[in-house]
């Protein structure tokens, strides 16, 4: 297993970071009458941690006796009938999906899964519980009629079952969908908690750590405590025992955008941008996020930038992203971005220099 999944804390009296939001949840647990719950934050700073620490202290044990599903579901879309296919994980106690994974079709996830699986009752012998607990992620990604299917959804089946929503940003979920939640506010952890956390995984596999060593992985995780410890493992793999001025290599696929980032600034041409765009799609080919890889962009380019370009060019950035979250196509969003930033900084080079 990795670092990341082998110490994550399992029960929320376990919790390294955020202890004080764990202590929240515990007394909420307590209380026997838990609301629909909204959690929000940036990556790696430990929402799903909480939540499913959440769902060991409703349930107890058992809902750690998961089961990964892959199934196909027939909707009844008026005129014609949709195959919709979604990966399930799931106990007797929970199910955990990701409604976004079936695209613009999102709103029948919503409108016929989702509350076929809200209408059932768990069998709960103790009688503890009465309903059953559905884990929504990245519904921040959700469209507007998913959302606004969802709010219906929490509105009609609440008896029987209690929504935990999960995103990155609750500024994109419907204020609809929030006002019908316990808002969560789950920070990044502070370079200092994750420097714990790293000590603490360190002790546990019986590492020497050199003085400074643990701060500097924690300087370049960008207070993602997935990412430092991902880059922490990294590191061990690459080297033990570990020297004092050891490098802390970045992501494979920063590396990457960072030359991208290079490639664009260098030459402005279709050439350059065919090339460009053969390396976008190498990038979304593995999985990295179309959002992410834009961000990363931006961030590598405005390095690279006069301020008097700086504003323009986040302008740019700013609107294609809209545009990706409407549901269209990402490599063409993510092309679009380049060959508009090109047109922009050879206007630039040929009025600067001719």
């Amino acid at each position: 297993m990795l670092w990341v999944d082998k110490y994550r804390p399992k029960t929320l009296d376990k919790m390294i970071v955020h202890e004080d939001i764990a202590q929240n949840l515990k007394k909420l647990v307590s209380e026997q009458d838990c609301p629909h719950l909204l959690f929000y934050g940036p990556p790696g700073s430990g929402k799903k941690t909480l939540i499913m620490g959440l769902i060991k202290q409703m349930f107890g044990p058992g809902a750690e006796k998961v089961k990964i599903e892959n199934k196909v579901w027939k909707i009844d879309a008026g005129s014609r009938t949709i195959d919709i296919e979604l990966t399930t994980l799931s106990s007797s106690y929970h199910v955990e999906l990701n409604p976004s994974d079936a695209g613009f079709q999102d709103r029948y996830v919503v409108q016929e899964i989702i509350k076929e699986m809200a209408k059932s009752r768990p069998i709960d012998t103790k009688g503890k519980k009465g309903f059953k607990v559905l884990v929504l992620n990245e519904v921040d990604k959700l469209s507007r009629e998913a959302q606004h299917s969802l709010r219906r959804t929490m509105e009609k089946y609440s008896a029987s079952c209690r929504l935990i929503l999960c995103c990155n940003s609750s500024s994109k979920v419907t204020e609809a969908v929030r006002s019908r939640c316990l808002n969560v506010r789950v920070n990044a952890p502070t370079e200092e908690q994750i420097i714990k956390v790293l000590e603490f995984v360190g002790n546990k596999e019986g590492l020497e750590l050199p003085a400074g060593f643990a701060a500097r992985v924690a300087a370049q995780s960008n207070r993602s405590l997935r990412r430092a410890l991902l880059s922490f493992e990294t590191c061990r793999v690459q080297q033990y025992p570990f020297s004092e001025n050891q490098a802390v290599a970045p992501m494979d696929w920063e590396q990457y955008v960072s030359e991208i980032a290079s490639d664009i600034v260098q030459e402005q041409s279709p050439k350059r941008l065919y090339l460009v765009r053969g390396k976008l799609y190498e990038l979304l080919i593995n999985c990295i996020p179309p959002e992410i890889i834009l961000k990363k962009l931006l961030s590598e380019l405005l390095r690279k930038l006069d301020s008097e370009l700086k504003l323009e060019v986040c302008h740019w950035a700013a609107y294609y992203e809209h545009r990706m979250r409407l549901g269209q196509k990402a490599i063409f969003h993510l092309e679009a971005f380049v060959a508009k930033f090109m047109s922009i900084y050879k206007g630039f080079l040929i009025a600067a220099f001719g």
